[in-house]
């Protein structure tokens, strides 16, 4: 299974809430560290403040941004068809500054979004499978945290979405 990330090395990227969030209650919040710089959005911050305080805390190096919500025309058009909130408005803003930069979400309708406007997003299992290729985890270590999601983890997958994740992760050579 080739990998978008694949190419990529060290890489910065931009942090909406949700991988903040849902990294740290399954305990992998330092796989965030393999990234040359993780930039979050003060909007994002204070969203995360609120709901998951350890995981500003943690030893991992996360750069807070002041960031104008952009009043570009196309961005404004995608928030109000896409009810996207204001974290997610900031994360893109700041994404136009950081253009070889990554979007980190786990919300479908901001990675739309990021996707409209031409930037790259991957959201929290992406950065789980992505610890297989850099060497950070095991397949067998990644297998198990991808099972004990849906009891650890506020994100919302389909079950049906992530048992096809398992077969193909499971399915592939270990060598890969």
């Amino acid at each position: 299974m080739g990998s978008p990330w694949d190419g990529l090395g060290q890489l910065e990227v931009v942090c909406d809430a949700g991988p903040l969030i849902h990294l740290d209650e399954i305990g992998h919040l330092e796989l965030l560290s393999d990234f040359q710089a993780v930039f979050v959005p003060a909007q994002v911050w204070d969203e995360v403040e609120r709901h998951r305080p350890g995981a500003l805390g943690s030893a991992v190096r996360l750069q807070k941004v002041s960031v104008e919500i952009s009043s570009d025309s196309r961005l404004q058009t995608l928030a109000r068809t896409l009810s996207l909130d204001i974290g997610e408005q900031a994360a893109l803003s700041l994404i136009a500054y950081q253009p070889v930069s990554v979007l980190l979400t786990d919300d479908a309708a901001a990675r739309l979004a990021a996707k409209a406007l031409g930037y790259r997003s991957h959201g929290t299992i992406g950065i789980l499978l992505r610890s297989i290729r850099r060497r950070l985890r095991s397949r067998a270590q990644i297998s198990s945290v991808l099972r004990s999601l849906p009891f650890r983890s506020t994100l919302h997958i389909r079950q049906s979405l992530l048992a096809e994740i398992l077969r193909e992760l499971e399915a592939e050579p270990e060598d890969v």
